[in-house]
């Protein structure tokens, strides 16, 4: 990931907003302290986007299905266990 000082990225601002348009991320330091990214608008929110760079999420841009199958959850209804805890908080 290239790293620029501010004064450079004024002098040179088309070059580094051509390379985000690439899909580079640029930081940008301030006295040698990073204070900005400069990186591509994409359609992908920022968050979903990190867990796809790491490989943790696999997206291919559709709307998420239901899961195969349905969850199992061993105890009693979730409402009954928000009641309880809510009273506790309340003791």
């Amino acid at each position: 990931m290239p790293t620029v000082g501010v004064r450079e990225l004024k002098a040179h601002l088309s070059q580094y907003i051509r390379l985000a348009k690439q899909g580079e991320r640029i930081v940008i330091t301030e006295r040698g302290q990073e204070v900005a990214e400069l990186q591509r608008i994409t359609p992908i929110p920022p968050g979903i986007k990190d867990l796809m760079d790491r490989g943790i999420v696999r997206w291919s841009g559709g709307k998420p299905g239901a899961p195969s199958k349905p969850m199992k959850i061993r105890g009693g209804p979730i409402s009954d266990t928000v009641v309880e805890l809510r009273n506790e908080s309340l003791r």
